[in-house]
């Protein structure tokens, strides 16, 4: 699995902005999606996990309700639309990906990752 990310840049408090995660060699086997963030000093957050097959979704607390994931299916490629941006969204944002079907949270249980694209909510 290969995975391309994009659509990170700078952005309003209370703004919107939506970034692409390019999948190519997802087979029908099982693929978990995921997008973390990290902010300078912190640890790799969790923001939400996407079971590609079974369209099954789990976000955390602190993005639900404001973040929605997607899909394009013809393209392989999965979005993740943010709403009502804050200061303390600032952070790279990542996908990541990994076979089977448990929806896992923590970043170590990814295998493939994206590049990182900067997100930055300004005051």
């Amino acid at each position: 699995v290969q995975l391309q990310a994009s659509g990170g840049g700078l952005v309003q408090v209370g703004g919107s902005m939506r970034l692409s995660c390019a999948a190519s060699g997802i087979t029908t086997s099982g693929v978990i999606m995921g997008w973390f963030r990290q902010a300078p000093g912190k640890d790799r957050e969790f923001l939400v996990v996407f079971d590609w097959n079974g369209r099954r979704t789990r976000y955390a607390d602190s993005v639900k309700g404001r973040f929605t994931i997607s899909r394009d299916n013809a393209k392989d490629t999965v979005f993740l639309e943010m709403n009502s941006l804050k200061p303390e969204d600032t952070a790279v944002y990542y996908c990541a990906a990994r076979d089977g079907s448990i929806m896992y949270t923590s970043s170590e249980q990814y295998f493939y990752w994206a590049q990182g694209t900067q997100v930055t909510v300004s005051s």
